[in-house]
């Protein structure tokens, strides 16, 4: 993984949940596979792509093959079902996103998470062999992506 930007070498993204439709429409314009769970079924799947200037949805009714990086915007409570996912697609990194900017101060661009339970998620993520990330608001590091290109 590129500790200077995790997202250099991923081409395909689950989203389990996000803050808002900024997540999935900036990684689609961005040029990744920007793949959506979103529900609890298996057949609960869509996709989010660029046509031309527009993004447009379209429900696949199955989870992709594989990703590269699954994201979640969901509660830790959840991380074990999602690192069962997550190996189901073969993904190499795990990406939450808590909603918290500090203790019980709600922020939809917040990273935040107490050091105790950021350890046992890494513990978890890591045990199944995968990366962990937590601490950066994955649209800031898509834009920081896209700058760095040539």
């Amino acid at each position: 993984m590129n500790l200077q930007n995790p997202l250099a070498s991923v081409r395909t993204i689950v989203l389990i949940d996000w803050p808002s439709r900024e997540v999935p429409e900036t990684l689609a314009r961005a040029g990744f596979e920007v793949n959506v769970k979103g529900g609890p079924g298996p057949e609960d799947f869509s996709v989010y792509e660029l046509d031309g200037s527009e993004i447009v949805t379209r429900r696949t009714g199955q989870q992709p093959k594989r990703a590269d990086l699954v994201y979640s915007y969901r509660p830790l409570s959840e991380l074990p079902g999602i690192v069962e996912l997550a190996k189901t697609l073969q993904a190499r990194t795990i990406w939450t996103q808590s909603g918290l900017s500090a203790p019980d101060i709600k922020d939809p661009r917040g990273c935040w998470v107490a050091a105790a339970d950021a350890q046992a998620a890494r513990k978890l993520v890591q045990s199944a062999g995968m990366s962990y990330l937590f601490e950066t608001y994955i649209v800031d590091a898509c834009r920081r992506l896209r700058t760095a290109k040539p």
